[in-house]
């Protein structure tokens, strides 16, 4: 009769002790798929921004853009770019794109290389209203590009990537 009982309660303890595992295995198992479906998200938002970045960029460069600039009214010595209604979309994927990806950053490196691209770009377009593209001091275009090699590693710090090597022509 014992050995019936010692029989019975190992088979239970074996029971439990299988439910337990596989209940641990599939919780491991969401949780990995959770995150791999956050890191597609990131990645999309990610790259939604320096997409709509790179179009507000390449349409201050347009000669035909039309940008004007007032002061900022919070930030002494800064301009606030105004844009026509060619221009008007460009700022509205940017600044749609940024908040979007402040949502979703892992990182505050990430968010601050992102503040960074944002600002340089703003300050290329409030320069863009009183030069042609061509005139475009290129200190804000080394700026600009640095950031987004910034974000760029931040990103890829997030994925655990190794950051990129800089480019030695310092071209972005």
């Amino acid at each position: 009769m014992i050995g019936t009982v010692v029989a019975g309660l190992a088979g239970l303890a074996g029971v439990i002790l299988g439910g337990w595992l596989s209940m641990r295995n599939q919780d491991r198992m969401a949780q990995r798929e959770h995150e791999r479906q956050w890191r597609d998200v990131r990645l999309r938002f990610y790259n939604d921004f320096l997409a709509a970045h790179r179009k507000y960029v390449a349409f201050l460069l347009e000669p035909t853009a039309r940008i004007t600039a007032t002061p900022h009214p919070r930030s002494p010595g800064r301009l606030m770019p105004f844009f026509d209604e060619a221009g008007r979309p460009y700022k509205e994927m940017l600044e749609a794109g940024f908040t979007a990806m402040r949502l979703v950053a892992l990182s505050p490196e990430t968010v601050g290389t992102a503040v960074r691209m944002v600002i340089d770009a703003r300050q290329l377009a409030a320069m863009r209203a009183t030069c042609s593209g061509a005139d475009l001091p290129s200190d804000l275009f080394r700026s600009l590009w640095e950031a987004e090699q910034g974000f760029l590693n931040a990103i890829r710090g997030e994925l655990g990537l190794q950051p990129m090597p800089r480019d030695p022509n310092g071209s972005g």
